[in-house]
């Protein structure tokens, strides 16, 4: 496929996105950024999230996975299930009752500004380095295959990419995202499913040919019980899985501040279990893709890429076709504008609501409010594109095993802070909160990098998270029993 068809091809995309965005955006004010007026349909809602938490990530590093983890993966989708179910069942409730903008306020209220400024800096970091390592992923693919041969260099690549986001971001914010994402998931999710019947037909096989293909391939083993040592191990998978939910859902700004826009808290449930059963099968539909990719590039005799997020736009791109070639490439467009789009809208509600104090300020009107929003909204795709350049220098791995390790790090703090505020009755605040938050991933860091010395072996897998969360809490509960025995001297 020629690089002017793969830009043609972008060029109707997003021609299509922005009319989507003018349509939706034209009229929204603050309360529309935030919140959509607290009007969005949760069937949409629900829709959009798919986009969102499947992003260029799994498009392109799931298929890929596969050749090295096999179907170990879908161990931890699993275990999204039990996650999603706790944030319908207990946190949205909560949000939904103290009638939050931004999440981090509920830490606000319960420990204090700093324990809401803690949560509310280590979403931002964390989801910007997230979304930098996902926007990367996909950035890069079109420069192999289109810039490169253009002579374009790759931070003109990303710059373009994020000035594009920028275009109908700015305005609408969830307004306008709830619609675009729901459109970009489709794309996604339809990707996947051609992709899967393109391989099929240049192996000559059916449906019944592509499920005798992906049951007997070597790379379909799912569940691992043998080793406990091992990062794969099922119940290490299964429980990380349901705390990466609980975490990069439930405590994440990013994907709580669209559900937060639906109408009532009935319709965030269904908009949330709806999701959590598409999820589940588009995940398999993306694992049996890279058991086929693999299965065609050994019938083929082609070599497997020394990276494996590789694998699928070689094929797409270079041996399966114009068909496969141009849904790839409508499925990679979606998923680079969806791995951000939303990213700075909630980066700037989060800094704007838990930094600033907008909502609560007397002395900014709503115009001067609006400017500092948008110039915030600047400054973070400055930083984002800053942050993209920075995996683009030292990344070498599969970008999927990337996110979830620097979840374990960032979303850590986050889980032990909310776990104390939901079921404890620990009071704590000021400096030792912050304190708690730094310490505690780097005590991770460190258990992390010489377990296999000091525990017989043992490697820690995305359970490192709940290690985390566990440590800061144990902290904070430490430094307030602290506090309040030498309060009683």
């Amino acid at each position: 496929m020629s690089p002017l068809l793969i830009l043609g091809c972008v060029a109707l995309y997003f021609a299509l996105l922005l009319s989507v965005a003018w349509i939706t955006g034209r009229r929204a004010d603050a309360a529309g950024y935030y919140l959509g007026n607290k009007n969005s349909p949760w069937l949409v809602v629900a829709f959009g999230l798919i986009g969102d938490s499947l992003s260029g990530v799994t498009y392109i590093s799931v298929p890929g996975q596969v050749g090295t983890a096999k179907f170990a993966y879908l161990q931890v989708v699993l275990g999204y299930v039990l996650g999603y179910v706790i944030i319908a069942e207990v946190l949205l409730p909560l949000y939904y009752r103290l009638n939050l903008t931004s999440i981090y306020s509920y830490l606000g209220q319960r420990f204090g500004l700093a324990a809401q400024r803690t949560g509310s800096a280590f979403f931002l970091l964390s989801r910007l380095l997230g979304a930098a390592a996902r926007l990367y992923l996909a950035a890069n693919v079109f420069q192999t295959f289109v810039f490169d041969r253009m002579g374009v260099p790759f931070a003109v690549t990303v710059a373009v990419i994020i000035g594009l986001i920028l275009v109908y971001t700015l305005r609408g914010g969830i307004k306008t995202l709830v619609w675009t994402d729901s459109l970009q998931s489709g794309f996604l999710v339809l990707g996947v499913l051609l992709s899967i019947a393109a391989v099929g037909a240049d192996l000559h096989l059916g449906l019944g040919g592509l499920w005798a293909a992906v049951k007997s391939s070597p790379l379909t083993q799912t569940f691992f019980f043998e080793d406990w040592r091992a990062p794969e191990y099922f119940w290490k998978q299964f429980f990380s899985g349901a705390a990466i939910a609980v975490v990069m859902t439930g405590l994440d700004q990013n994907a709580m501040q669209k559900n937060l826009s639906c109408r009532s808290l009935g319709d965030a449930k269904k908009n949330l279990y709806a999701f959590t059963v598409v999820m589940v099968l588009v995940n398999a539909a993306f694992l049996a893709l890279g058991a086929l990719l693999f299965h065609y590039a050994e019938a083929k005799g082609i070599a497997i890429p020394a990276q494996t997020d590789q694998l699928f736009p070689l094929l797409a791109l270079q041996h399966l076709g114009a068909f496969a070639a141009l849904v790839f490439v409508i499925g990679l467009t979606a998923a680079t504008f969806n791995s951000a789009d939303s990213v700075l809208t909630t980066l700037t509600t989060s800094f704007c609501i838990d930094f600033l104090g907008f909502g609560t300020r007397r002395d900014l009107d709503e115009t001067t409010q609006t400017k500092w929003r948008r110039l915030i909204h600047l400054g973070f795709a400055v930083v984002l594109l800053g942050a993209i350049l920075a995996f683009k220098a030292r990344h070498n791995g599969a970008v999927i095993k990337l996110v979830l390790d620097l979840a374990g790090y960032t979303y850590g703090p986050l889980l032990g802070l909310f776990t104390l505020g939901l079921f404890t009755k620990v009071r704590a605040g000021g400096w030792m909160v912050p304190v708690v938050c730094l310490v505690s991933p780097v005590l991770c860091g460190v258990l992390s990098h010489y377990s296999v010395a000091w525990f017989g072996g043992y490697q820690f897998g995305f359970e490192l998270l709940l290690l985390n969360g566990l440590l800061t809490a144990l902290g904070v509960v430490a430094f307030a029993r602290l506090t309040m025995a030498k309060a009683s001297v």
